[in-house]
């Protein structure tokens, strides 16, 4: 039997983002993150990332076509990285687990799920097909977020 989501210190529920959650969280408003977006502020969930998902943001926020949609919603790469640094909790990064992604750049959500015993939430196919892993590792991978 996997171990129950480990809690923060603070008493929220660790959880993981993938990138395309956090630019559906910060940057695209998607009607899809609101319950999340609650669960945040409420500190019943508690974002978890490392300094290098951080600049991973960083540099998706520059793809050509990702400027676009930071100027139709009135947003500046600086802002969305105010808004990640105001609400992610900076960690240390996790060592490897033994559920390896097939895409190497979604390994270091994978690694801080298990290492935390998170949630992780992520869109990406080559993440949703660990879900069974996962699971026996401890996480539970895009639990339903409604509040």
């Amino acid at each position: 039997m996997a171990p129950e989501p480990a809690q923060t210190a603070a008493g929220g529920q660790s959880v993981v983002l993938d990138t395309n959650i956090v630019l559906d969280l910060l940057v695209f408003a998607d009607a899809a993150t609101q319950p999340l977006q609650r669960l945040l502020a409420a500190g019943a969930l508690c974002w978890i990332a490392t300094p290098a998902m951080r600049a991973e943001l960083a540099r998706v926020l520059g793809y050509p076509q990702i400027a676009p949609r930071l100027a139709y919603y009135g947003l500046s790469t600086a802002q969305v990285l105010q808004a990640f640094d105001a609400q992610a909790r900076t960690v240390a990064p996790a060592p490897r687990a033994s559920a390896v992604c097939k895409d190497p750049d979604d390994q270091q959500f994978i690694d801080l799920a298990v290492q935390h015993g998170a949630l992780l939430l992520s869109k990406d196919g080559a993440v949703l097909r660990l879900r069974k892993r996962l699971q026996a590792l401890g996480v539970v991978l895009n639990p339903a977020l409604a509040a």
